[in-house]
Parts: structure tokens; sequence; C-alpha cells
């Protein structure tokens, strides 16, 4: 165990710096969005004489410019968006036996794992299923559903915020809310492009200037922009699944280091089996966490049936880990645990 603050602070530095790449990343796409779409336009007119002419690259000044804002927006504030998009409700003065229970709960993990005490969440939905979000300790906010709080156990709500804080420890918090905010805006944007694209169709006329008035050669260049085109809507179209595959990626990864630590923390890996398996056995879906929000919560709030897949569909459909594959490892947790004790 002595290897183990070591481990925590390179994973930390490790969130720290695969979260500013991912911002760069989120910019210089929007970038690519943005003065892809100028030299298209620019290469498609090149051969016209008349008509507008595309010379000022604004598509990519405007895409830029409204990248770094949201980024910015997304380093700020992506939790409180993520808290907002669930309807979630702060807990600041418990009521029931409930939140009482949640509260002392909370408390005890939050000595358990060094950690500030962070702001506690209620998201009105039946299904069993909490998160955590925030840019560090913190800031960092924990989130539950109402079905939760009515369906665990005391010690099964403690391995549950266990796995939480384990999440805020690690920086997870900060690298997952981005995911989940550039997630979002990419599918907005791809979503509001075709929907352009969808009313030019439909009304008939050819986009402005696209060739029109008389012309004179620039035939290769004419065939050089419909290609820049081309691979421009591909990214529109495809850079929304990617996206969600990269942060399905992110999160199975980081739930079985969340699983491992929150069983440190309880000494009680069975608690939190014992938890998984009740979140995953739920009738329905968390309807308040959007796909987007997806990897952020402690099971898949959607459709867990891929999650059964290993392999290829697991990889590409699921967001969290098979069930049976963390309860496996949690079991095996549960000897080196007795042996400590």
């Amino acid at each position: 165990m002595a290897h183990r603050p070591r481990d925590l602070f390179s994973q930390q530095e490790s969130n720290r710096r695969k979260s500013s790449w991912l911002l760069l990343g989120f910019v210089f796409f929007f970038a690519w969005i943005g003065f892809g779409g100028d030299i298209g336009l620019y290469l498609l007119q090149s051969g016209a004489t008349s008509g507008y002419h595309h010379t000022i690259p604004w598509l990519g000044i405007l895409a830029t410019a409204g990248a770094a804002a949201m980024a910015w927006a997304a380093w700020r504030h992506g939790d409180r968006q993520v808290l907002w998009s669930t309807r979630a409700m702060e807990l600041i003065n418990p009521v029931t036996d409930e939140q009482v229970r949640l509260v002392n709960v909370a408390t005890e993990m939050s000595i358990a794992s060094g950690l500030p005490m962070p702001r506690l969440w209620i998201v009105p939905d039946s299904d069993p299923n909490a998160f955590a979000t925030g840019r560090d300790p913190q800031s960092a906010s924990i989130a539950v559903t109402e079905g939760l709080l009515e369906t665990l156990d005391r010690d099964e709500l403690q391995a549950v915020l266990a796995h939480e804080f384990a999440h805020i420890a690690r920086y997870d918090t900060r690298l997952m809310t981005l995911v989940a905010a550039i997630v979002g805006a990419i599918t907005l944007l791809s979503d509001g492009v075709g929907r352009i694209l969808f009313q030019s169709r439909r009304v008939g006329g050819r986009a402005a200037g696209f060739g029109g008035g008389g012309r004179r050669g620039g035939g290769g260049r004419s065939a050089a922009g419909a290609l820049v085109i081309v691979v421009w809507l591909l990214t529109l179209i495809v850079a929304p699944l990617v996206s969600r595959m990269l942060a399905m990626a992110i999160s199975r990864k980081r739930e079985f280091l969340a699983d491992a630590t929150a069983a440190q923390y309880t000494r009680n890996p069975a608690a939190l089996i014992s938890a998984l398996e009740k979140c995953e056995n739920a009738r329905g879906p968390t309807l308040s966490v959007g796909r987007g929000a997806a990897h952020l919560c402690i099971v898949d709030p959607a459709d867990r049936r891929f999650q059964k897949y290993k392999g290829l569909i697991g990889d590409v459909m699921a967001s969290h880990p098979s069930l049976q594959e963390r309860v496996l490892r949690l079991r095996q947790m549960m000897g080196s645990v007795a042996v400590a004790a």
C-alpha cells in the first residue's frame, strides 16, 4: 500500500494533462470546421466571375472564437451545466431520514478519503444512480437520484459515495465533466449544421455564391473545393459518434479504478457489489441524465444491454464496463481486504 499516494498523484497529473489536451483539441476541431468551410467555399467559387466571393474567413474566425468561449465555459461552469441538465436540487437542509443519512455518510467518506466535503445534490429520478462532477476537490459535487436513496441500505450508499469520492480524488470529475460539455457542444453543432443543410436543400437554392455567375476556368480548384466540403461534411457526421466513443472509453477505464479505491476507503467490497447489482437490475433508465453525461454515472443511465458484451460491441456501445467484470474484480479484492484486516 506504500505506493498508493504516488500512484494517486500520478493519476491526478495525468488527468490534468488530458484535460488541457482535450480543451485544445476541442478548439482545433471547431477551427477546422470553420476554416475548412471557408477553404471549401473559396475553392468552389474560384471560377466564378460574378456573385458572392468568399474571401474573408469569417466562418473560421467565428467558429474558433466560439470554441474558445465554450471551452472556457466548460472549464469554469461545466459542472453547473451538468447538474442543471439533470434538474438536480442542492441538499441544503436535510428533511427526510434518507437525506440525513446521505449527509452523514458523505461526511464519513470525506474524513476517510481526506477530501473536502462536496456539495450534495438530489436528482428527481426513480432509477438508482449517482455521479460526481466538479473542476477540483474544492468545487466538487456529488449527485444521487431519489431512487438510489430509496433502494440502497446504509452500507451500499456508503460504497457508492466512496466510489464518487474516488473520482473526485483522482480528478476524474474534471476530465469527465469537460468531456460531457464537449460532447454536448459537438452534438449541437452537428445537429445545427445538418438542419441548415436540410433546409437549404428543401428551398432548392444554391448555397451563397456556390459557382454563381459566369465561370472562367478554375475546374481544378472547384474539384478541390468539392473534396474539402465532402471531408468537412463527413467530419460533422462522424464527430458526435467519435466524441461519444471517447467519453465511453474514458469512463470504462476509470470505473475500475474508482471501484478499487472505494473498496479501500470502506474496506467493504461486498457492499459495492450489492449496490452495483441493485442499480444494474433496476427496471428503467435514468431519464434525467442525458446520453452526453452517461459516462459520469456509476452505472449507465441509458440502455445497459451492451454492457453484457465484451469486445467490439461492448467497447463501442457501452459507457461502462460490464457488471460481471466489475463484480469479479471486487470479489478478488475481498480476499486481500480480509487479509489486510
